[in-house]
């Protein structure tokens, strides 16, 4: 009964702030952009 509670405190700490879709499109971007930064970075080592 705790692990069930424990689950459901933290699944409504993180759902909480990421509600809006507007945060998991800019969340989206931002790991799109680090991607991209990475693909720039290999491709001048080569």
């Amino acid at each position: 009964m705790k692990k069930l509670a424990a689950l459901i405190a933290v699944a409504f700490t993180l759902a909480v702030p990421l509600h809006g879709c507007n945060t998991w499109r800019g969340a989206g971007q931002d790991v799109q952009k680090a991607g991209e930064k990475m693909e720039d970075a290999a491709k001048k080592r080569q």
